[in-house]
């Protein structure tokens, strides 16, 4: 219990105070600086608001993560590195918040943040083989390994970009709930003293998204914009590679997201338009115009990734795969029928 405690509930706690005391005093500079999304001046189709709403809540969330995290492990090679990519991501999300940065440009720094924890030494040694049994060993190719992991967290970036932040609150509690979950499944392994920094760090990242939350759900005070969902996509990557490579475990937890993008992707290469140009394509997007309304469409995403989150508790390598695969049919199913439906 006093394990759990220390190693759960006070990061969670601290990291929770830390956000939502900060976030306030980040709407009123976002203000000041102009880094606002006034839906009246912009043409954009994924636009969803109706009133301007500041940007820049990434820059809340580092704040709290990076605090959070000076006070609670120490600062060797592995944080260091993992920090100061998280402050890069946040003076990225900064830049495009105020100048709307070339998407491709963005893409590039997305590559340079998940080459820092890399060269420190952050990795994906093995996989667990989802067409069979055994262990697929990545130390043997440890080139192949690094652009493999630099892959796994460019992608989850994107991820949660894309697919993960069209509501209010969505994004925030998406994440949390995330984060919560390979905090778990690090505990079911905490006699490992080599845990307890991925359980920290878990608890940290879900308290920081969780203290967001309040100023986040509908009616949003506040976006989280680029840097925000990067920040959840990068903490939520490293995590996974720092939970004895718990990569398909997180893939399931964030089934919907995932497969929701790789759906866009295809759909928008198909009709010869660019895969990182936004649209009105999205699942949430068609929940919206089916009549939900945005609490409702942040409330799906939060009850399929806990129960994801569940499921994966208890799954090998192989049902990984096949769970997957459900979501997949499961999202297709949805956007097909949503899509008919509005016809």
């Amino acid at each position: 219990m006093n394990n759990f405690v220390r190693l759960f509930i006070n990061p969670v706690l601290l990291a929770f105070f830390l956000a939502f005391v900060t976030t306030p005093v980040v709407i009123k500079f976002a203000w000041k600086i102009g880094i606002i999304d006034d839906p009246k001046k912009t043409t954009h189709p994924k636009t969803i608001h109706t009133y301007p709403v500041p940007r820049g809540g990434g820059l809340a969330i580092f704040i709290a993560l990076a605090l959070a995290i000076a006070s609670f492990l120490p600062l060797d090679s592995h944080i260091q590195a993992i920090l100061l990519a998280a402050t890069f991501i946040t003076i990225i999300g900064i830049l495009d918040d105020k100048y709307d940065i070339n998407p491709y440009f963005r893409l590039l720094a997305q590559l340079v943040a998940a080459t820092i924890p890399i060269l420190a030494g952050i990795g994906i040694n093995f996989i667990n083989n989802p067409f069979g049994t055994g262990i697929i060993d990545l130390s043997k190719y440890p080139i192949l390994a690094d652009i493999f992991a630099i892959f796994w967290i460019v992608f989850l970036m994107n991820i949660l970009n894309m697919g993960a932040k069209g509501v209010d609150g969505q994004l925030s509690g998406t994440v949390a709930i995330a984060a919560i979950f390979i905090g778990i499944l690090s505990l079911k392994f905490s006699a490992d003293i080599a845990q307890w920094p991925v359980i920290i760090l878990a608890s940290i990242t879900a308290g920081a998204f969780l203290g967001f939350l309040p100023w986040h759900i509908y009616p949003q005070k506040i976006m989280p914009s680029f840097a925000g969902s990067n920040l959840a996509g990068f903490m939520l990557a490293i995590l996974s590679i720092l939970s004895t490579t718990k990569v398909g475990t997180l893939a399931v937890v964030l089934g919907v997201p995932i497969i929701d993008t790789g759906y866009t992707i295809v759909r928008r290469v198909l009709s010869g338009k660019s895969p990182v140009w936004g649209d009105r394509g999205h699942l949430h997007h068609k929940l919206l115009d089916s009549g939900w309304s945005k609490r409702k469409v942040a409330l799906f995403y939060w009850l399929v990734t806990a129960l994801l989150g569940v499921i994966s508790l208890s799954l090998n390598a192989n049902l990984k795969l096949y769970t997957i695969v459900g979501v997949a049919f499961f999202v297709g199913g949805l956007l097909l029928w949503l899509t008919y439906r509005s016809k």
